[in-house]
């Protein structure tokens, strides 16, 4: 084998390698959408989407700037959320909730918050379901002048 052949098969193994520890290393940090149950089975890093119940206390720790609330998944499952920030703007609107992070034993730990509050378009849409029929809005003729 020439030099300049054995050069290329290292170097393109080399960047395979690297090339498969960036992967290996980004999938363990991403788990992806899940429930609670799945995010303290994996480990990984994880979003979960649910929604804030209201029956529980929410509370802001100024001392740890920790805040925490209670969330339910899509599978009904309820869990303590902690957020190491203040409460998020609109979280009291919010539809819908993501929280991005890890579990801890029963505490979803996490590092940011997505709050899906309801669309500005909802009422431009409820407003024009409401509209009269097109021949009723029809203004009256002017007179002639």
């Amino acid at each position: 084998m020439n030099k300049r052949l054995m050069k290329t098969v290292v170097g393109v193994t080399l960047l395979g390698g690297f090339f498969a520890m960036v992967m290996l290393s980004f999938g363990e940090k991403i788990g992806g959408y899940m429930n609670f149950e799945e995010a303290a089975a994996s480990g990984a890093e994880a979003h979960v989407v649910g929604q804030w119940v209201r029956e529980r206390p929410i509370h802001y720790d100024p001392a740890r700037n920790v805040f925490t609330f209670y969330m339910r998944d899509a599978e009904g499952v309820v869990r303590r959320v902690e957020y190491p920030n203040l409460k998020p703007a609109n979280f009291e609107e919010a539809e819908q909730l993501v929280v991005m992070g890890r579990m801890q034993g029963d505490v979803f730990h996490a590092r940011a918050i997505l709050v899906k509050c309801p669309s500005k378009y909802n009422d431009v849409r409820a407003l024009q379901q409401t509209a009269p029929p097109s021949n009723a809005s029809r203004m009256p003729a002017l007179p002639n002048e």
